[in-house]
């Protein structure tokens, strides 16, 4: 069992995950993976950024203090317990505030300093969560991700997990304590490196961390407790009629998540996959709810071509053109090797086959970055002659294993949209047949997103 911020908010939240808890280990060996309260990481990095410009951050210090000290007075009923708790609470601070000192005196925060800061939101909440299921009656104990087996590399900030050792590790740890009836409770987010470094596994990771403990263990489900009831055909403030998705194959529910479908981590589902261990998004405010369930299998209802529709926002497009590019061996590796030394992600690319033309996009946050380095290395080269963007496009995708093979899906996609006299700007589609992407104007997306969902009939 995953449960995100929003779940571990504040004490009242805590104590409604207790009695989950409590509720599901009736029945059930557990392992409890738990993301930091709600909003506490990027807390975290701001006051890792203030530290690095010299400055400090003592009110926001005393503000996390002060909330995870309430949390653990409200959700933790013993007094022992809680004394307990508190102390190591406190001197979880301490060491933070010594830690963000020493950045400010240096005016230097390198990666690995960075995962160190940022690990302690899940370092802080998971005594509190354990001594609220303690006081319960619950036999328990907590670690942090490196402690409970995850060993990853040393790519500060995007760490990825070396499985066969952490699959050992992990079993090595926690299978002996599922055997005495004690339920484990680790911190999401993080591992440890070869040296013994704290490393994170990206944002979002306490899913993934999730995936790898529970394809380690190969447990039944992997519940991921979210605060929503599922993966919706479309965003709910778009579309007041969006319906919860039953089921998903992991290829689906991926495509979904790389959208930024609510409930889940992109790079999550890899381990569930690879182990063929069922996954479910559940809402643990309304956990009567059924849920989304991802697994291997691929279902098609009758009819039925797409399941979803997702946007993402906030990006732009970048177009590269030159007749020179013509033919030119390595235009497009040189371009992409540009953008990767200056730390800039690709998110989508399209190319013309007279290969005059390559279009591709990115974060806006990224957008300046990406324009200098590629004007800078490019232009009056004689390959590249111009470079343009648009900061205001919006990329659409479809979803669904019904698409594949299905003539016509695109055309009747494009169809709907200049039906209402929405420009598609760029279109990209991958052997998978799982998903269709386009761009539009960033105005456009909300309107795309209504008359695509009504007329997919995807509330069917």
């Amino acid at each position: 069992m995953k449960f995100g911020g929003s779940s571990v908010r504040n004490g009242e939240r805590i104590t409604n995950v207790t009695q989950l808890v409590e509720q599901w280990s009736k029945e059930n060996q557990l392992v409890i993976v738990t993301s930091a309260m709600d909003s506490t990481t990027d807390d975290l990095f701001g006051m890792a950024e203030r530290a690095k410009r010299g400055e400090r951050s003592d009110d926001y210090l005393e503000e996390i203090q002060k909330k995870h000290h309430a949390a653990l007075l409200s959700a933790i009923k013993d007094p022992a317990i809680r004394e307990k708790v508190h102390d190591e609470v406190s001197k979880l601070i301490s060491e933070l505030r010594t830690a963000l000192t020493g950045i400010a005196i240096l005016k230097e925060l390198t990666p690995r300093s960075l995962d160190y800061i940022t690990s302690f939101g899940e370092r802080m909440i998971v005594p509190i969560l354990s001594g609220s299921l303690e006081s319960v009656g619950l036999r328990v104990k907590y670690f942090t991700g490196g402690e409970a087996g995850i060993l990853t590399d040393e790519s500060f900030g995007e760490a990825t997990p070396l499985m066969e050792i952490t699959k050992h590790r992990v079993k090595k740890t926690l299978s002996p304590l599922l055997e005495e009836n004690i339920t484990p409770v680790v911190t999401g987010f993080n591992g440890v490196t070869q040296h013994g470094e704290i490393s994170t596994i990206g944002r979002g990771g306490s899913d993934y961390t999730a995936m790898i403990l529970g394809s380690s263990l190969d447990v039944d489900e992997i519940l991921i407790w979210s605060d929503v009831d599922g993966i919706m055909t479309a965003d709910p403030r778009i579309i007041h009629g969006a319906k919860v998705i039953k089921q998903l194959s992991y290829d689906e529910a991926a495509e979904m998540a790389i959208m930024g479908a609510r409930g889940m981590h992109p790079r999550a589902l890899e381990p569930a996959k690879d182990g063929s261990i069922p996954v479910r998004i559940k809402n643990s405010f309304n956990p009567q709810a059924e849920g989304t369930l991802i697994s291997k299998e691929l279902r098609i209802h009758t009819g039925e071509v797409a399941k979803a529709i997702a946007s993402i926002n906030d990006l732009a497009m970048i177009s590269l053109s030159g007749m020179s590019m013509v033919g030119k061996p390595g235009m497009a590796g040189e371009i992409f090797g540009i953008l990767a030394r200056g730390k800039v992600n690709i998110i989508m690319i399209s190319q013309s086959i007279s290969e005059s033309n390559i279009t591709l996009m990115v974060k806006k946050s990224q957008l300046p970055k990406a324009l200098s380095s590629l004007q800078l290395a490019l232009l009056g080269k004689g390959t590249v002659r111009e470079i343009t963007f648009e900061d205001d496009v919006s990329v659409m995708s479809i979803v669904g294993a019904g698409m594949k093979g299905a003539p016509g899906v695109a055309a009747k996609l494009f169809g709907v949209v200049a039906e209402h006299d929405i420009n598609v700007r760029m279109i990209a589609q991958g052997s998978s047949e799982l998903n269709i992407s386009f761009v539009v104007k960033e105005r456009d997306s909300a309107e795309a997103t209504r008359i695509i969902h009504e007329r997919f009939n995807m509330v069917k």
